[in-house]
């Protein structure tokens, strides 16, 4: 969620009405800036609350108040809601300020100190007798696919016009089918999808693993651990220190696993769930860009076929990897050609 303002707004009725039913008639609104979803934001700066309404997702915002609440009764850090409008989608919720672990990053913050607490906050997610008791969608078998369907849809023609696409789905979602089948059947965790440094904010009056405040968790299921925390240390948007992947990545086994067995299974799917990550992410970027007009989700799209190239050989997902090599030809290296190719076409001037 971005923190920059624009300029100030003007609701409709049921948000005038919202808003004065808790109290706010007369308080001012500050916009932020949306992103990739339709949701929206306004800040009243007096009140330290925030006003959130997503009429374009009535289950999203349901699952957002759900979890907000279920997070928070765990002892990990979402935003309080002090009131909701069900019918109206409308929210208002704590607000925490600018302190997000991007900014802070950018400030200088240490790196390890803030991806610790967020591994931290996992572990203590993943560990809680009653982490994944609340009712959200599982991560089934259709799901993972229809994933990596935007793969094939979008990114593969976008590289490669003339490639045969039907052909080239059937064999690649094949080949995936098989390799996830280890992960269809787990729902052991509350996976709450978004759990990035743009959707991590440092609370400094708060301690333990509630000074890592969570957002953006209204998409949130059931399925496997690992899937957050490859969120988090193989992140689209940046590029970690040399080194602070692996020792957080055994900061969370040494937390989760119970000996040598485990913690070689969690890294096994934490390199799948990594792999298919990212061939979805690309797949998306190509198509906020095209579809959307968001032509600036390919300047992370370069980093992203890195770690997909990566993640497939430490997954050992050879004959993915094969598949690739032979349709689409040095798809590593194009793809920073692919984005310079896209982009100028849709950034607005």
């Amino acid at each position: 969620m971005s923190v920059a303002v624009t300029a100030l707004p003007r609701l409709d009725p049921p948000g005038v009405t919202f808003l004065a039913r808790h109290g706010q008639s007369g308080a001012t609104l500050r916009a932020l800036p949306g992103d990739a979803s339709a949701r929206r934001y306004y800040r009243l700066p007096e009140a330290g609350l925030l006003l959130m309404e997503d009429r374009t997702d009535p289950e999203g915002f349901s699952s957002y108040i759900r979890v907000a609440r279920h997070l928070n009764g765990l002892g990990l850090s979402a935003p309080r809601v002090e009131g909701a409008d069900p019918t109206h989608c409308l929210a208002l919720i704590e607000d925490w300020g600018d302190a997000t672990y991007a900014r802070r990053l950018a400030g200088g913050r240490s790196e390890a100190a803030l991806y610790g607490l967020a591994v931290d906050a996992l572990a203590h997610l993943h560990m809680a007798p009653d982490g994944a008791a609340i009712s959200q969608p599982r991560y089934e078998r259709q799901i993972w696919l229809d994933e990596l369907r935007v793969f094939c849809d979008w990114f593969a023609p976008a590289l490669a016009p003339s490639l045969d696409r039907e052909p080239f789905t059937t064999r690649f979602l094949a080949l995936w089918d098989e390799a996830l089948a280890p992960i269809y059947g787990r729902h052991e965790a509350l996976v709450l999808r978004d759990f990035h440094v743009d959707n991590l904010m440092e609370l400094d009056d708060r301690d333990g693993v509630r000074r890592c405040g969570l957002l953006d968790f209204q998409d949130a299921v059931l399925g496997p651990r690992e899937y957050d925390l490859v969120s988090l240390l193989q992140d689209a948007r940046r590029d970690l220190a040399p080194g602070l992947e692996a020792s957080m990545l055994e900061r969370y086994v040494a937390a989760l696993a119970a000996g040598q067995q485990e913690a070689e299974a969690i890294h096994r799917r934490y390199h799948l769930l990594g792999a298919q990550r990212h061939a979805r992410i690309a797949g998306v970027f190509v198509r906020l860009c095209q579809r959307d007009g968001k032509a600036h989700y390919l300047n992370w799209l370069p980093r992203v076929l890195r770690q997909l190239d990566a993640a497939l050989t430490a997954a050992g997902l050879t004959s993915i990897a094969d598949l690739l090599a032979a349709e689409l030809p040095d798809w590593r290296a194009r793809g920073e050609a692919l984005a310079r190719r896209l982009a100028p076409a849709h950034r607005p001037e």
